[in-house]
């Protein structure tokens, strides 16, 4: 019996560890084409228009995988609040990991011309609808087997997943370029990180399928309380609470992507910065970021999810302006130190986000509404940033101001959501109402 408290401990840390290392490998997939997209897909797959117009195009197909996003919510959300998380978490991976290794083996435009491109919007569409339903299974099976005091902390481990799959995605792609010449890296040195994915999906699979069902769930499916149809009850019985998620997703996503891919196009193709340099930043900012977020995580145990999450779009609405002048200096080390603090500020929105959307909604349609609120935000926030930021920057030749006030806008649109959502972190996930 004595036994008992180090058993529930371990089989949480357990479960956390492996939402973690899944989300990571997820992440690692879905950032590698974003920097492609940021450094070699406009050369590669969209050679024959001038290269402002080859880098909207490249962040096109990088915006389709936000909007399958929305579709792998409800599809997976569906599934996931009928047979159980688990499950959805293996075939999201299993997606995910094959997609990624099948860009890897992608002929270019040279090779077989506008299938190239074709091509790859299918598979980043595969893509998004992997990763729109790996998160609310991913972060429902960590919050799920936790206990009340700590949901902030353990969930936020999923979201570290985050910066740790930038880390990995940034550094192999830093890699490969100092490993090739330029002409190399393009030629094929490129691939290389895409083909890797292979490796780590069975890292991850191996990991996923050790772990057992939320009990939480496993609780609601015995009462027979299953809903029939997720979404529709979700959308019925939470309406408010969907739309206050998309609005809080606002800022958060919009600038984690301004921070982290559209900085990358901003300083080497306007303002001639090595890329080595630019990417270094990035890989600062995710390992800020990966320190952080648990950190903001129990500290929105401790003191609620708004709080912790207004800070954050407040400091984002500052900072807005900051961050582009210090990118507009050119130099290396005020780069890469406005790159830390806006994902440093990126983490104060997202840290909470996780345990915060989950504890809006009852256990019936958990997975489908905190996945629609999550993901229907995702195309119109983070998969139209870069695009957005690309041609405000072309319109206003080369001056970043719009695109700060863009952000202030998105700031605007999360401080009003949050201020408007219920505290939640004291709230039982057993309460169905």
């Amino acid at each position: 019996m004595t036994r008992a408290p180090n058993d529930r401990t371990s089989s949480v840390f357990h479960v956390v560890l492996a939402s973690f290392i899944g989300t990571t490998i997820e992440w690692y997939d879905f950032f590698l084409y974003g920097t492609a997209a940021a450094l070699v897909f406009n050369k590669l797959f969209f050679p024959n228009i001038e290269p402002w117009a080859g880098t909207m195009a490249a962040y096109g197909t990088y915006a389709i995988g936000f909007f399958a996003r929305p579709f792998g919510g409800v599809l997976f959300g569906h599934f996931g609040d009928r047979i159980g998380r688990k499950s959805m978490l293996v075939t999201t991976l299993m997606m995910m990991g094959i997609a990624t290794f099948l860009i890897g083996l992608l002929p270019t435009y040279g090779a077989i011309g506008i299938a190239a491109p074709a091509l790859l919007v299918l598979l980043r569409f595969a893509q998004g609808i992997g990763v729109g339903g790996e998160w609310g299974g991913a972060v429902l099976m960590a919050v799920e087997h936790g206990d009340g005091g700590r949901r902030g902390l353990y969930a936020s481990w999923v979201q570290a997943g985050v910066p740790a799959g930038l880390l990995l995605a940034t550094g192999a792609f830093a890699v490969c370029s100092r490993l090739f010449t330029p002409e190399q890296f393009l030629d094929g040195g490129w691939r290389i990180p895409f083909l890797l994915g292979i490796v780590l999906l069975g890292v991850g699979m191996f990991i996923r399928v050790r772990v057992f069902e939320s009990p939480v769930f496993a609780a609601a499916r015995n009462a027979g309380k299953a809903e029939a149809i997720p979404v529709l009850g979700a959308l019925r019985r939470h309406p408010r609470n969907v739309l206050l998620a998309m609005g809080a997703r606002f800022a958060e996503n919009a600038s984690f992507y301004i921070f982290s891919v559209f900085v990358l196009t901003f300083a080497t193709q306007a303002r001639k910065v090595q890329e080595s340099e630019v990417l270094a930043g990035v890989l600062m900012g995710a390992s800020a970021q990966f320190v952080a977020i648990p950190l903001l995580g129990a500290l929105s145990d401790r003191v609620g999810r708004r709080p912790v999450y207004l800070a954050g779009a407040a400091c984002l609405g500052l900072f807005a302006f900051p961050f582009f002048r210090l990118v507009a200096t050119d130099e290396p080390r005020l780069i890469q130190t406005a790159i830390v603090i806006g994902l440093l500020i990126h983490a104060m929105m997202y840290a909470p986000q996780a345990a915060f959307f989950s504890e809006l909604f009852g256990t019936r349609v958990r997975y489908s509404g905190a996945s629609i609120g999550y993901q229907l935000a995702s195309p119109l926030a983070g998969g139209l940033a870069p695009l957005i930021a690309t041609a405000l920057l072309r319109k206003s030749g080369g001056d970043p101001a719009p695109i700060a006030v863009y952000l202030i806008v998105m700031a605007a649109i999360t401080l009003v959501s949050v201020a408007l959502a219920s505290e939640t972190h004291r709230r039982s996930l057993h309460d169905d109402s």
